[in-house]
């Protein structure tokens, strides 16, 4: 029975360079398109902003940046309706912008 060692066997026949590209389009599956937000979701963020922000509760947001889905979590601090984003402070108490038209999902925090 011959073992195939898959794609490790033409590793060591290729130019460093190959390998690279290969890797870098490997990487470039992860891409996740946008997914379109509708006017229910869009109100239903909206409440649940406001009532974090009322009550000083932390919030989980799934944002969509350089075409992957990113997790935050944090306090609201600022609502920048100029800019259309929502200031965080995030669990290690650093401040973060987080646009809201790459916002995805919000979830409440659980304690």
């Amino acid at each position: 029975m011959i073992r195939d060692r898959g794609n490790i066997k033409w590793t060591s026949m290729m130019l460093p360079e190959h390998v690279k590209l290969l890797r870098q389009w490997k990487e470039e599956e992860r891409y996740t398109a946008k997914p379109e937000m509708d006017e229910q979701q869009l109100e239903q963020f909206n409440e649940i902003i406001c009532i974090a922000m009322e009550n000083h509760h932390p919030l989980r947001f799934t944002v969509h940046e350089h075409e992957q889905l990113v997790p935050y979590t944090g306090s609201i601090h600022f609502f920048d309706q100029l800019e259309q984003a929502i200031r965080i402070i995030n669990t290690e108490g650093k401040r973060q912008t987080i646009l809201l038209k790459s916002v995805v999902k919000i979830e409440e925090c659980g304690d």
